[in-house]
């Protein structure tokens, strides 16, 4: 039985709809920065890859490859750049919590 590739044969898949991506990068974000910047590169590539988005934000392709990688630290105005690119829209909602903050 020949090996089964989960990201190519799966994962980038299901990362082309845009509601499947969605909920991979809100389930992302909740795990943390270094976490959500891998997804974030998980659904740029499977929209197209970096040289699409480069082409489409006009932000610079080493500059894309440096800030989803997992030193990267980009701006918040990069970030909202890529995700309007991608199709998505940034909303929050409230913690449930069970005490209040002081």
């Amino acid at each position: 039985m020949p090996a089964v590739d989960y990201k190519e044969d799966f994962l980038m898949q299901d990362l082309k709809n845009l509601d499947h991506a969605a909920d991979y990068l809100t389930a992302a974000i909740e795990e943390g920065e270094d976490v959500f910047l891998l997804a974030m590169r998980d659904v740029v590539e499977a929209q197209g890859g970096i040289g699409e988005l480069a082409k489409s934000t006009r932000l610079n392709r080493e500059n894309l490859y440096d800030m989803l990688s997992d030193k990267g630290n980009p701006r918040l105005s990069s970030i909202t750049s890529i995700l309007d690119r991608l199709g998505f829209e940034v909303k929050f909602s409230a913690k449930l919590q069970s005490t209040k903050a002081a």
